[in-house]
């Protein structure tokens, strides 16, 4: 059989759909018939599918086998980035970092405005460092501790971390989404970033009215006024806790403003981090190593309070990284079978108004989320796919950037599935693995991922905020183009290999 794929014809649109739906058909099973929430093995099953498909349709096994490892290789800083964080997240509970922002955060944040704080606590951090994976990994875990101490549920505490964080993802010129999405167009960055605004204020406004409304708990409920005093008191005999333990954060802020990758950011933190656990908490060298692989572990008669600090390490990534190779694959083979290709230009022959057009550029990038559990595809794909339809209509890529860049780095959080979504499951330790989906609930409460795309396509209908291509700049980003370059390691402007993925 011929190995280039170029001289395949692009398969039917039943064919290219058949292995996705039979796919998602063996997730609903393991999901809902089963109760059981480890959606490894169906995925892995959907890339054999998929890879049977391909087969019958003339394609190799090494054609198949190099597209799924392309996209795994596209990956790997995003992997990379989920080991140091995990490594982080053990090292600034045992430095006292983790339990000084909650034992502090406990003293001066309202109950009554708990989530609105959290929400806009985790939108300043991650505009500023540009990444939702360090927002939530260190502030979203602290208050994820505050808000069990005040009694509020895991999942609304979480949507509003989730709010938050992702925020950055999507208006931080730091964030390498927000850098992706006009560079698959070719079109400016800071006339992308403006061109959310529409969509992103009124959603977080929403969003913070909501959670207001909300609020967190009752301020005279003697059950939570008895928690915070049983958790700071837990925290204060168990750690030392003050200005020195706030260092590693510090640094990580100081570094992301600097620039600097991250990667090396958080592993200077990290570092730092283990030498303060060492000096103020008395661990030794050996103990640093072990929280640093395993995870930070402690008893301190609290349970609440143990659930919450005995986590992190390289091993509790473990979940989320083989999920993400499994998802990998699948999405590889299906982009390498040109079934998602298919999918997406028998949908742009189809719309046929602005209207149509931009609603579909707002949910595809929805659908390969799903399907392949990777955020940079479902932004490069459609981002290379819809460009000469917006062309063809007369219409500015920025409404393109701004549409993909929705459906793709917003919702990425809210599939449990995705990189994103398998990240924030597993670092903000919402439990699933016992058949109790209550956890997902964040899912519909993190109300600024989902309304933002939501208001885009209201205004497609009507119209507004939608420009026409004489208002467009570009191109002025340096950031690869397409998943090829990001694979040959492309520089960015600052002569840095760039991060593949949502990364700290």
């Amino acid at each position: 059989m011929n190995n280039d794929n170029k001289t395949i014809a692009l398969p039917s649109l039943s064919m290219a759909l058949l292995p996705i739906a039979l796919a998602i058909g063996l997730l609903a099973i393991q999901l809902f018939y089963y109760g059981d929430f480890t959606p490894h093995i169906p995925l892995a099953l959907g890339a054999a599918i998929a890879a049977i498909f391909g087969w019958a349709r003339g394609y190799r096994w090494a054609d198949m086998e190099a597209g799924g490892f392309k996209l795994l290789h596209v990956a790997m800083p995003a992997v990379a980035t989920l080991i140091v964080v995990g490594m982080l997240i053990g090292v600034l509970i045992a430095s006292g970092t983790v339990p000084t922002l909650i034992y502090y955060g406990l003293e001066i944040i309202s109950p009554q405005w708990f989530l609105a704080a959290s929400m806009l606590m985790c939108a300043v951090v991650s505009l500023v460092v540009g990444s939702s994976w360090t927002t939530i990994g260190t502030v979203g875990l602290a208050l994820m501790g505050i808000g069990t101490a005040l009694g509020v549920p895991v999942y609304w505490t979480a949507g509003a971390v989730v709010s938050g964080a992702f925020f950055g993802d999507k208006m931080s010129p730091l964030s390498d989404t927000t850098n992706l999405s006009p560079a698959v167009t070719e079109t400016n960055i800071f006339d992308h970033i403006k061109n959310m605004l529409p969509t992103t204020v009124p959603a977080m406004l929403i969003a913070l009215v909501i959670y207001a409304w909300v609020g967190g708990v009752d301020q005279e409920a003697a059950a939570s006024l008895s928690r915070i005093s049983s958790m700071r008191e837990g925290l204060d005999d168990s750690f030392s806790l003050g200005f020195w333990q706030l260092i590693p954060l510090m640094i990580i802020l100081g570094l992301a403003f600097m620039k600097v990758a991250p990667i090396p950011a958080l592993f200077t933190a990290t570092f730092v981090g283990g030498i303060i656990a060492i000096l103020t908490q008395g661990d030794s060298f050996h103990d640093v190593l072990t929280y640093a692989h395993s995870g930070y572990t402690i008893d301190t008669g609290l349970g609440m309070l143990d659930t919450l600090l005995n986590r992190g390490g390289v091993t509790s990534m473990t979940w989320v990284v083989t999920l993400i190779i499994f998802a990998l694959i699948f999405g590889g083979i299906l982009e390498k079978t040109r079934c998602l290709e298919k999918i997406v230009l028998t949908i742009t022959d189809k719309a046929r108004s602005f209207r149509a057009l931009q609603t579909s550029a707002v949910l595809t990038p929805m659908f390969v989320n799903a399907v392949a559990g990777d955020v940079y595809l479902s932004i490069a794909l459609p981002g290379r796919m819809y460009v000469a339809a917006y062309e063809r209509m007369g219409y500015s890529r920025l409404n393109l950037t701004r549409a993909i860049e929705e459906g793709g780095t917003l919702i990425s959080p809210l599939i449990p599935w995705n990189v994103g979504g398998a990240f924030v499951i597993t670092t903000l330790g919402l439990d699933i693995s016992n058949g109790d989906m209550s956890a997902l609930m964040y899912i519909p409460l993190a109300f600024a991922c989902w309304l933002s795309p939501v208001l885009s396509i209201m205004y497609a209908q009507f119209g507004l905020f939608s420009h026409r291509r004489d208002e467009e700049k570009r191109p002025n980003s340096d950031f690869p183009a397409n998943i090829d370059a990001l694979e040959d390691g492309d520089k960015g402007p600052d002569g840095r290999e760039e991060l593949m993925h949502d990364t700290p």
